[in-house]
């Protein structure tokens, strides 16, 4: 698993940078119409879901679990489509929607993490950002009707937050690349 996260550490960084722009474009303007937060998501899921497909083929070690990688991409692609296919859809529709993605998407996180602790010693990045969006999808099924600006607002430190673990995840892979050594924790 580190030799494909090596070679493709790029593709982590990338997804951490278009998390962190879609979470201050949702917090810093506040007014999006559903529409165009629908529209966001799902060409951050299309986004997200594709490096990863990317990632898991091109990286595919058959000996490793790429699957997983692959997997998660699927459904980020799927989650992607179905925004675009219904985009009037409704307010708690595309919250049950981000936080069913959010919640499958973090216990994928969480297995890579604990896959990838074989291999990196102490590493937890991975495993926070899979329970920050277990936390993060879980809130929006509590709290549903919690307003438009709120859940706006969820949604872009959540972005953020997860961006910023993927691009720390990415230059820390990236720093232990060809070193032939286990890369230890911060």
């Amino acid at each position: 698993m580190l030799d494909t996260l090596s070679r493709n550490w790029w593709t982590l960084i990338i997804r951490g940078l278009v998390a962190v722009l879609f979470g201050l474009f949702a917090i810093f303007v506040p007014d999006l119409t559903l529409r165009v937060l629908v529209l966001l998501f799902g060409a951050y899921a299309l986004v997200d879901g594709g490096i990863n497909i990317y990632a898991a083929l091109i990286g595919g070690d058959p000996d490793q679990r790429w699957w997983v990688g692959l997997l998660e991409g699927l459904v980020g692609v799927a989650a992607g489509i179905l925004t675009f296919i219904w985009p009037e859809i409704t307010a708690l529709v595309l919250l049950y929607l981000i936080a069913f993605w959010a919640i499958f998407t973090g216990i994928l996180e969480i297995w890579g993490a604990i896959q990838l602790r074989r291999e990196i010693n102490n590493e937890v990045l991975l495993g926070i950002s899979g329970v920050l969006s277990i936390i993060f999808g879980a809130l929006l099924i509590i709290a549903p009707g919690s307003g438009a600006l709120a859940v706006t607002w969820l949604i872009g430190f959540y972005a953020i937050l997860f961006g910023v673990m993927m691009i720390a995840l990415g230059f820390r892979v990236r720093s232990g690349t060809g070193s032939g050594r286990q890369i230890e924790a911060y």
